[in-house]
């Protein structure tokens, strides 16, 4: 078990940057990312969660695939009965690929809502754009039987559910994950309430600049996962080619002059560039080195421009096991020809 040191070092919440979503609600520029992988306990992440919260996070990014909200939920009850109000918080969560149907997307947002034991969720989150899901701790050759492309009149019937939980009060706010800019244009047309956020990779080696303008463009706020390059990940997710943002020379040097770790500087470019990151740790250090970025002197114009130049194209979360075809490339998940891959 982790020992979490006193809180007595700490960030007041109220110094902590934060973006404004199109709508008008202020959503903390930083988030605790809660998925622990294979290698994290459910307990684990609980106390990191509940550290955080000490130290002074007020954004959470949950999911029920995660398998752990339950935990989470019952730091939230008990951070609650200690006076802190369900307002300071902001807590993300996500629909599942296997309740995309139109007869289970308000129950899974309802268990999540149990789970977590909070009356709404601020950000309510489609988790992937394909209904493919596939068994805890499968190899990257898994492939569901009953896997499907991306069909756009399917997604739509589960966004006009996703409507309903806003319509009901039970989320405050909905979104896409996983998405590129043919499907966001399709569901941009056809929604009556818009995606206030995408999340999606965005790391120093994987920076999307385009996707980002284009989202910023359209009044969307990204939100971006595996910030560090995601060093954490399963197994199953990498590849020979990979590469890993905080071993760059350049994000080394720039923190070595800087006296900060290299996680800092990619916190920092992150927050600079506009988009909210959401890195997970379960370590007390790491989770108040990558707060503390949030509010200590920003990067240098010339630094920005430096890490503008290191981006790999490495995209690190492939999503190999959502494909719908045996021998497919996983680039067909991301319609890296600028149209919706067909079936």
């Amino acid at each position: 078990m982790t020992v979490f040191p006193s809180h007595a070092m700490a960030v007041n919440p109220s110094d902590v940057p934060f973006k404004t979503l199109a709508a008008g609600a202020r959503m903390p520029a930083i988030g605790m990312g809660t998925f622990g992988s294979d290698h994290v306990s459910h307990d684990a992440v609980a106390e990191a969660v509940q550290y955080a919260a000490k130290i002074g996070y007020r954004h959470f990014d949950c999911a029920s695939v995660y398998g752990n909200e339950a935990w989470i939920g019952r730091v939230f009850r008990g951070l609650f009965q200690d006076g802190l109000r369900r307002e300071e918080l902001w807590i993300t969560s996500k629909l599942w690929n296997d309740k995309h149907g139109e007869e289970d997307v308000v129950a899974s947002c309802e268990k999540s809502l149990d789970d977590l034991q909070v009356g709404y969720l601020d950000l309510y989150l489609v988790h992937w754009p394909f209904p493919n899901h596939h068994p805890p701790g499968c190899d990257v050759g898994a492939r569901n039987p009953h896997a499907l492309p991306y069909i756009h009149e399917n997604y739509m019937r589960t966004w006009r559910k996703m409507e309903e939980l806003v319509d009901r009060g039970l989320v405050r706010f909905i979104g896409a994950s996983n998405m590129t800019v043919p499907k966001m244009e399709l569901l941009l047309r056809d929604a009556r309430i818009r995606p206030a956020v995408n999340q999606m990779e965005i790391h120093p080696h994987f920076q999307q600049t385009e996707f980002l303008q284009y989202l910023s463009a359209k009044g969307i706020q990204a939100v971006g996962y595996s910030p560090l390059g995601s060093p954490g990940r399963p197994e199953r997710d990498r590849t020979p080619e990979d590469t890993s943002p905080t071993e760059d020379p350049v994000i080394r040097s720039i923190a070595e002059r800087l006296g900060v770790h290299p996680a800092a500087v990619c916190i920092k470019w992150a927050i600079q560039r506009g988009q909210i990151p959401i890195p997970f740790s379960s370590s007390p250090r790491n989770l108040l080195g990558n707060l503390c970025a949030t509010i200590s002197a920003p990067l240098s114009g010339e630094d920005m421009k430096a890490i503008e130049g290191i981006d790999k194209n490495c995209r690190m979360i492939k999503g190999q096991v959502f494909l719908w075809k045996e021998g497919q490339p996983w680039e067909d998940l991301w319609d890296i020809h600028g149209t919706v891959t067909p079936p």
